[in-house]
């Protein structure tokens, strides 16, 4: 299910986790080859991603919202 994001935060292993607008955390790492997402690593491209779409697999089976890797 897509679902936009509202913000970012560091977890305790300093990666980039997305805030979506349904309370799902979802990790952003960018870690070549694997993973390409080089706006993670800037705020400006963070900025940018504020709004886009991310697929939630967490709502997908209908979790609850995340809580604990809140700032």
């Amino acid at each position: 299910m897509k679902k936009r994001i509202v913000g970012f935060h560091l977890d305790e292993e300093q990666h980039w986790v997305a805030e979506l607008e349904c309370g799902h955390n979802q990790h952003v790492r960018h870690n070549p080859p694997w993973t390409i997402r080089p706006w993670v690593i800037t705020e400006e491209g963070r900025d940018r991603a504020l709004g886009h779409e991310l697929n939630c697999k967490k709502c997908d089976v209908g979790a609850p919202p995340d809580q604990g890797d809140l700032h």
